[in-house]
């Protein structure tokens, strides 16, 4: 579903990824664990083209997205990977109902009509049916990231990214975030996952890789990068983390 190979980016003179190698299969969940400043976003905005990588190559089911995009490329991109940030990026100005109509009428073309009837299924998914018509500012933090989940699975992707979706919450809406994200890989959605949520990562991971200083130091399945780490970065990574 997924392939990156040798991914480099820099901002400046500080080299951010230093040659990642990454592989997810269909129906995967990839965790990607590590310290702040090691590139783990900068990671997802390779993947979707916010940020062209300076070198490597991302695939996408099979296709290499990477190089000079045209305009049909990016298309082709923002049809399938959808992404949800830190940073709830939500319109302020519009309804629940309105975030997540706005992108199917004028990226898909869908009717006002069909982009309703979409919208108000997935917000009922994620829990949100009596909240239709509530603009951001009246919605919990985490009732805000379960509407841009449901504003990025508007436009059936094929693979979703989250990147570090829980940080700025508060303990108790966590978990209203998480077992959203738990029902979306128990249906099968492909998933690159940004976190510092260890349980999380423990029990729906697929796969886990750590990150630090640009490259991907450790990767493995949960039981083995989370539980019997070989690498002593990663050993002193998650005695930090799984001390607190």
């Amino acid at each position: 579903m997924l392939k990156l190979d040798d991914v480099k980016k820099s901002f400046g003179a500080t080299q951010v990824l230093r040659g990642i190698d990454l592989s997810v299969q269909r129906g995967e969940v990839v965790c990607v664990i590590g310290p702040s400043g090691s590139g783990k976003s900068t990671l997802l905005r390779c993947i979707n083209l916010l940020e062209p990588p300076d070198s490597g190559r991302v695939l996408l089911e099979g296709k290499e997205i990477t190089g000079r995009a045209t305009a049909d490329e990016l298309d082709y991109v923002r049809r399938r990977v959808g992404m949800v940030f830190q940073h709830l990026n939500l319109f302020q100005h519009k309804s629940a109902l309105e975030n997540v109509c706005l992108a199917q009428e004028k990226v898909l073309g869908r009717s006002r009509e069909e982009s309703r009837t979409k919208a108000e299924a997935l917000l009922d998914r994620v829990g949100l049916s009596d909240k239709l018509n509530h603009y951001p500012e009246q919605l919990s933090g985490g009732q805000q990231q379960r509407v841009g989940i449901a504003r990025a699975l508007a436009m059936d992707p094929h693979v979703m990214l989250f990147d570090e979706v829980t940080s700025a919450l508060d303990p108790e809406l966590i978990k209203e975030v998480l077992d959203v994200m738990r029902e979306l890989a128990a249906e099968g959605m492909t998933m690159v996952v940004v976190t510092h949520e260890m349980g999380f990562a423990r029990e729906v991971a697929t796969n886990v890789s750590f990150m630090d200083e640009g490259v991907v130091v450790e990767a493995g399945p949960p039981a083995e990068v989370l539980e019997s780490p070989r690498n002593e970065r990663t050993k002193r990574f998650l005695g930090l983390v799984l001390e607190r």
